[in-house]
């Protein structure tokens, strides 16, 4: 194992309520402390889609204690991977950073029924995004 240093991921939505939030819970439930994980939002809301927390608890995930963040220029910043989901112009851009636009369905004022497809489709793509770190960490 390489002591490269540690990856910094910032998963970013409107909200931080639902996808980013989902998100940050598989990848932090997926690669333990590998990873550095965070999440905010361009305008936060009040607490995470209860939906959310259900679908997420469904797949052995918790995400219940999260809280939606304020999206700082720090973040940004401190991050190697930025995910953006739906904030579009609201996301500062640096140089440096690889950044990945998920277009994702938006779980807001949805039940669990409709926000299991989303939760399903962001497990995949951090379980790739996973592998996509690891393989150039090693190389």
């Amino acid at each position: 194992m390489s002591s490269a240093p540690l990856v910094s991921v910032l998963f970013v939505c409107v909200h931080n309520a639902g996808r980013s939030q989902m998100a940050a819970g598989f990848l932090q439930h997926l690669a333990g402390d590998r990873i550095e994980v965070r999440s905010a939002g361009s305008v936060p809301g009040d607490q995470v889609n209860p939906a959310a927390v259900e679908a997420m608890a469904e797949a052995g995930v918790d995400i219940s204690t999260a809280r939606p963040k304020i999206l700082t220029t720090e973040a940004v910043q401190a991050s190697d991977y930025v995910i953006t989901m739906g904030c579009g112009d609201a996301c500062p851009v640096f140089p440096g950073k690889k950044y990945l636009d998920w277009a994702l369905e938006d779980p807001a004022g949805k039940g669990v029924d409709a926000v299991r497809p989303i939760r399903d489709e962001i497990k995949t793509r951090i379980e790739a995004l996973i592998e996509e770190i690891d393989a150039k960490q090693e190389a």
